[in-house]
Parts: C-alpha cells; sequence; structure tokens
C-alpha cells in the first residue's frame, strides 16, 4: 500500500484500509445474525458503527462514508458536534449520541435530526421544552413533523452514565408529561464484558432485563434494545439484542480477554483486519560511539558502536512516550528497538543490526513491512494500554490515506 502514497512535507502519515474496515462490518454483520439464529419471522439484528474521537482516529468522515455504503444501520458518537460533522459530509441514516448532551445543545440535535441519548429524567423536560418550540407554526407550517426519538439509558451496573432501574417509574412519569418526544430505543453499557474471571457481566445482564421488564409493565415499549460492544459481540450472544455497537472491533483489533488463554478462541470466532497502518520515514542515521547517550535526559547508553535511525514521528503525532526504551518500530522487515525517550516529534531506533538501513526507508510503526507484522494489539501490551487508546492517540499533523 506505501506505494501508493505520495505526498511532500514531514514524511509521517496513515494508511486507512477502506476495504479492510467494510469487511469487518460484514463479518460482524454475518456474526451476529446466523443462519437461523433469530427464526424466519425475527428482523435482523442491527449494526450501530461506533465513530466517536474521529472515527477511533480514523477519520469521522470518511469511514462515516465508507461504512454508509457499506449498509450501516446507525452510527454511534460523543457529542453533537461529532454528529453534526456528519450531517454535513452527507450522512444521513441515524446517529445516536452515546453519552447524551449538555444543556443548550438541544436545538443542534433537533437541527441534524440526531438521537441523542437520556441519562436522567430531568433532560426528559430540556428536550421536550426544545421539540415543542421546533414545532410551532412558522410561515403557515411546522417547522417539524413527528415527536422527537430518543433512546433511554439504563446503568446496569457499571456506575457510571445512565439511570437506575429503581429511577424508572419517575422517569415514565415525566415521559408521560412530554408529547413531543418518543421512546425509540433503550440500552446499557458493560462494564466487563472480556472478563470472564467474574461474573459482572451476568449480573449486568440480569439487572438490564429487570429493567426492561419494569419499563414494559409500565407501558413503556423500550424500542431499539442494545448492549453489546465489541468484546461482547465476539464472546457473549445473550447480549446481542436488536443492536451491537461494534468499536474497537470495527477497526480490527480484539480486546484483551481474561483469562489470557480466551485470546486466541476469541480471535478465532470473529476474524477482523487491522484497518490503519502508521508509518514514518527516518531522516537521520548516527554512528554513536560506547559509552554515548541519546535523547533528552541520556536514558539510553550504547554500549558498543552503534548506528541510531531518528524518525520523523513523536508523541505528538501518536507514537506515545510510555514506548521510550521499550517500543519496537519495522525497517527493512526486521524490528528495530525505540531507544532513548519518545519526543514530541522525533523518535529514536537503534538499527545497527540492520546494515541496509538507510535515510529515507520507512519505519512501520503500525502495520506490515517485509512479511513483519506489528499490530496496534502489540504495542499495547507493550504499552500496558488499550488498543483504543493508541488509535485515538494519532496526532492531527499525520495526513491520512484511504486506500481499496
Amino acid at each position: 500500500m506505501t506505494r501508493t502514497v505520495k505526498f511532500e512535507g514531514r514524511p509521517i502519515w496513515a494508511e486507512v484500509s477502506l476495504g479492510s474496515l467494510t469487511h469487518n462490518l460484514r463479518a460482524i454483520r454475518r456474526h451476529v445474525n446466523p443462519a437461523g439464529g433469530r427464526g424466519a419471522r425475527r428482523p435482523r439484528r442491527k449494526i450501530l458503527a461506533v465513530i466517536k474521537s474521529n472515527a477511533y482516529g480514523h477519520g469521522i468522515v470518511p469511514v462515516a462514508q465508507a461504512l454508509s455504503r457499506a449498509r450501516a444501520d446507525w452510527f454511534g458518537v460523543t457529542c453533537s458536534a461529532e454528529g453534526a460533522e456528519l450531517r454535513e459530509s452527507g450522512i444521513r441514516e441515524p446517529v445516536l449520541i452515546l453519552t447524551g448532551f449538555w444543556a443548550g445543545e438541544e436545538q443542534r440535535i433537533l437541527e441534524n435530526h440526531l438521537t441523542p441519548a437520556i441519562m436522567r429524567p430531568e433532560q426528559l423536560r430540556l428536550l421536550e421544552k426544545a421539540a415543542a418550540r421546533s414545532q410551532k407554526v412558522r410561515g403557515g407550517r411546522k417547522a417539524r413533523r413527528g415527536p422527537v426519538e430518543f433512546h433511554l439509558k439504563i446503568d446496569s451496573g457499571m456506575n457510571r452514565l445512565g439511570i437506575h432501574p429503581s429511577e424508572i417509574p419517575a422517569f415514565a412519569r415525566v415521559l408521560a408529561e412530554c408529547p413531543h418526544l418518543r421512546l425509540a430505543g433503550t440500552f446499557t453499557h458493560i462494564a466487563s464484558s472480556e472478563v470472564f474471571t467474574t461474573e459482572q457481566t451476568a449480573e449486568q445482564e440480569v439487572a438490564f432485563d429487570a429493567a426492561l421488564a419494569c419499563m414494559r409493565s409500565l407501558g413503556l415499549d423500550p424500542g431499539i434494545v442494545h448492549m453489546a460492544n465489541s468484546a461482547a459481540i465476539v464472546s457473549r450472544p445473550s447480549t446481542w439484542c436488536d443492536m451491537v455497537r461494534p468499536g474497537a472491533i470495527l477497526y480490527g483489533y480484539h480486546q484483551f480477554f481474561e483469562p489470557p488463554e480466551l485470546n486466541p478462541k476469541m480471535e478465532a470466532k470473529l476474524s477482523v483486519r487491522p484497518v490503519l497502518s502508521f508509518r514514518a520515514r527516518i531522516i537521520s542515521i548516527k554512528q554513536v560511539a560506547p559509552g554515548a547517550r541519546v535523547g533528552y535526559n541520556g536514558r539510553w547508553t550504547a554500549a558498543s558502536p552503534s548506528r541510531v535511525a531518528v524518525l520523523a514521528a513523536g508523541y505528538a503525532d501518536g507514537l506515545v512516550r510510555v514506548l521510550s526504551n521499550k517500543g519496537r518500530v519495522i525497517v527493512r522487515g526486521q524490528l528495530a528497538p525505540i531507544i532513548g525517550t519518545v519526543s514530541m516529534d522525533l523518535t529514536a531506533a537503534d538499527i545497527t543490526g540492520i546494515a541496509s538501513a538507510r535515510v529515507g526507508d520507512i519505519a512501520t510503526i503500525y502495520g506490515t513491512d517485509g512479511g513483519t507484522t506489528q499490530s496496534v494489539p502489540d504495542v499495547a501490551r507493550i504499552a500496558n494500554t488499550a488498543s483504543a487508546e493508541l488509535l485515538c492517540a494519532l496526532g492531527k499533523r499525520v495526513p491520512r490515506f484511504y486506500l481499496p
């Protein structure tokens, strides 16, 4: 793919494979809609593609457009600003604001036909007021037709956002006073779906099912029911409900399961392809004598005559600082250790064992080169973090190239 990437300027870039992205969407859709799995009369499960945080660093608009062409059912974002960006780019699928809204965002939500999540009963009154205003007669006709749809988030045990199941009766009473609103979906978020050493997920399923039963007993139709995130999509069919919400797995990355011996089994259940490659060029090579120190604070010392390559990549680009003295890059198909402190714009690597390396060569941070692969999860293990954190760290000044 790197042969098709040509540009002027600082030699660092990311390659985003739209073919891999759409492959992953289709693989997820097949996985959660197995043949004969729901019966002939049950509709297929919908896919809400989570594209918050600039589509996990991949670029929200190009990713959404590719997924729209591949028939994603819904999109999930964090805030109304992200939703408005999608609408401005021509995206017409339903967009759910996963973390709700802040007072004052209601007008933008309505203008862009976004679907907000309700986290507290009092938010209903804010949305109702805005919805009522939007239906006032203007120029002899209503500005908006029909009620404003929203989804309700239930806190089933993560203790972060959402109403507690005990608040459902209060929610129902407030909703009955909001004629311009309609409950179109109900969801929860699983805290530990990749962890099989505790019963937390099973407990959350029980709590969520009880909340849905309470809603129905009060005459509330919960609408589209959804709870499964990436790890649950792979490993917990009982959570799939009416719609699933793939995040990291959509971009080709599995969660780290516990216990760790589950990882190969889970990865085999759903085969996905990494979407992003991250590369920079070597801009300098220095011969370093024994005892010489490299980088800020001299945190790496040459034990023998060494060749040190300097890459046009630093933590402002997404090569995170925690990889200082312990990360790796691929140069000419070989792994080269990162040495010294990763700085804002530059990183050093030891290429003593790669005699053919030259200024201008590509250093691959994530991706494949010469038959050697380093994935985002590989780096996440070294950095002791989540793959999603590394993806979201990809800097704005790194150009993205969207490849077939």
